[in-house]
Order: structure tokens, then C-alpha cells, then sequence
């Protein structure tokens, strides 16, 4: 199957990097439905999308047709079954949770036609992990954007060894439908590239941190002023949100077993207390205001 081919997309997760993603599509002209369980989540996202375009419209950056159109290519569901069943193309968007990833795709593999391509977003977790609960390995593949989605134009797409060349080509392709810039990873490995170059960074401003070295806010100044980052580690912990750090710390730990790569005590401290970010209006920094 080649880009040609791809006219249905299905988006399963309506949090903020899914909806995002439908949103991509769609005004790139692509069929998409967008797919989540938590219905207070799927309502949100569709009333992202009726508040984004008409403002996209308002900036002189989309005109009024083409604003109509791509929210007429878009609708959302709680049904898997109905969101999925004639993709083309699915890319998965939940919380970054091996097993939950798993039974996602095992679902996928059951409901979507023998061509469909099946994507995961993930940031950390290679597609070898996910492929084999599937009768398509072959179909199966990392397509991790970066967010924000509607303004990130990277997208790391990762090759494993059970991915074919026609997979990865068609999925770089609608990368660039996407107005987005794609990069081919020839080989699996954890982090992919970015994520490994910001977690080294991250990580050490965590430990600068948690050893009483410096406030937060300073390493942030030193990384932006220093280093000619948009944003500090802290800011950008904030943003991703500190709750996928939390579960990406774990679930690499749990699996390897490597206390190293235990989360953070003050990454523990809060994801207890739940401040996540912008997402609770409070991480590092404050946003109620």
C-alpha cells in the first residue's frame, strides 16, 4: 500500500497529543475519526477542534473553506469498532503503557481490513514490542510526533526489523501530506533520536535538582540563556507533562529492573500530588494565573 491508498485515518486517544494529530490530518485532507473511552476527553477534543479552526480562519492562517472542509473530514466516537473498521491507516495515541498498547493493537488487528497500516505514537516503546499480538507485524510501526502536534513539524518514524520498506514509505509519506518533516530511523532503539539527546539533559537537570545544586528556575535560565534551548528541562517538563515522565520512568524500570532509571523523587513527588503541568494548571511552574 503506497500513499495513495491512504484516504481513511483513525486516531485512537483524544488526549492532547491525539487530538492534535486528527487535527493534522484532517486539515491535510485526510478522513479521520478520532476515537477515546473517556467521553469528557473525546468532548474536549471536539470542542478544541470548533475552537482551533475558526481561529486558524481569524489568523489569516486557513481560509473559511478549507477551515469548513477539514472539520467535515473529522468526527469523533467512543467506538472503536466504528472508528477503526475502514482505516487505512491507525495511530495509536494512549497513555505510554505496554500492556494497554498491546490489547489496543490486538483489538486493531481484529477490526481494521488485512492492509491497514497500524502506527504508534510512542516515545519510548519500540513496535517489536507491540507487532507480535498481530497478524501484520510487517504493517506495524513507531510514527511518534512531537508536541504540541499542530506545531512540531518532526516526526520520528522508526523502522524495526519486522517492518517493511513499503510500510515505512508509506507512513513518511503521509508524514509529508501532514505538512509535517519526517526522519527514518533504520533501527530500533529506546528513545529514539530526540528523546534520547533530551532525556540526557532532563535527566541531569533532575539530579542538579534533587541534590540541592540549583532552583529549577535557574537551571532553566542557564540551559536557555547558555545553551539557546527555546525552554528549559523544567519548562519542558511541564509541557509533555510530568505524569508520561512518570510512567515512562517506570515503565522502563519495571522492565528492566535497573534502579536507574527510577523517576525522579521530585518527578514522585509530583505525580502524588498531581501536578502534572499545564495540563493541571500546575507542574514546576504555575498556570492558574
Amino acid at each position: 500500500m503506497g500513499i495513495i491508498d491512504v484516504k481513511s485515518i483513525c486516531v485512537v486517544g483524544a488526549g492532547n497529543m491525539g487530538h492534535q494529530i486528527a487535527l493534522c490530518a484532517a486539515i491535510a485532507g485526510f478522513k479521520v475519526t478520532c476515537t477515546d473511552i473517556n467521553q469528557e476527553v473525546l468532548q474536549k477534543a471536539e470542542k478544541f477542534a470548533d475552537t482551533y479552526l475558526p481561529e486558524r480562519v481569524a489568523k489569516g492562517k486557513l481560509s473559511e473553506d478549507d477551515a469548513t472542509a477539514a472539520r467535515a473530514r473529522l468526527s469523533f466516537t467512543g467506538d472503536l469498532t466504528e472508528a477503526a473498521k475502514d482505516a487505512d491507516l491507525v495511530i495509536e495515541a494512549v497513555l505510554e503503557k505496554l500492556d494497554l498498547k498491546r490489547q489496543i493493537f490486538a483489538q486493531l488487528d481484529k477490526i481494521c481490513p488485512a492492509h491497514t497500516i497500524l502506527a504508534t505514537n510512542s516515545s519510548y516503546i519500540v513496535s517489536s514490542k507491540i507487532a507480535d499480538v498481530t497478524g501484520r507485524p510487517e504493517k506495524v510501526c513507531n510514527m511518534h510526533f512531537f508536541n504540541p502536534a499542530l506545531v512540531m513539524k518532526l516526526v520520528e518514524v522508526v523502522k524495526g526489523p519486522h517492518v517493511s520498506d513499503e510500510t515505512a514509505q508509506t507512513v513518511m509519506e503521509v508524514c509529508r501530506k501532514m505538512g509535517k518533516t519526517p526522519v527514518l530511523l533504520k533501527k530500533e532503539i529506546y528513545g529514539f533520536l530526540v528523546n534520547r539527546i533530551v532525556s540526557a539533559i532532563k535527566n541531569e537537570a533532575l539530579y542538579l535538582y534533587d541534590m540541592g545544586i540549583a532552583s529549577y528556575e535557574d537551571i532553566d535560565t542557564a540551559v536557555v540563556l547558555a545553551l539557546g534551548h527555546p525552554m528549559g528541562p523544567f519548562r519542558l517538563l511541564d509541557l509533555t507533562g510530568i505524569d508520561l515522565t512518570y510512567y515512562i520512568s517506570m515503565e522502563r524500570y519495571q522492565e528492566t529492573g535497573d534502579p536507574r532509571y527510577k523517576p525522579s523523587p521530585i518527578i514522585v513527588e509530583k505525580f502524588l500530588k498531581k501536578e502534572w503541568g499545564r495540563k493541571t494548571g500546575k507542574g514546576f511552574y504555575d498556570y492558574t494565573k
